[in-house]
């Protein structure tokens, strides 16, 4: 899996917050929004929050087979 570990635009890390960021928000019963979710784990720069948000795990549709 592919996973954004660095923002394009300004360079902060935002890798850490990945695993929990797609738990909550995409993979969970009940999908938080994602704006808070964010908010909660403390990403505030657009950018950072525009990598997050907008990222496409792509691995499952180009490489199906494990």
């Amino acid at each position: 899996m592919m996973v954004p570990v660095r923002c394009f635009t300004c360079g902060n890390v935002v890798g850490e917050h990945w695993e929990e960021f797609k738990a909550r928000t995409r993979e969970a019963e009940d999908p938080e929004d994602p704006e808070m979710v964010l908010d909660e784990l403390g990403v505030e720069r657009h950018c950072c929050r525009r990598m997050l948000v907008s990222h496409k795990d792509l691995v499952d549709i180009v490489a199906p087979y494990q």
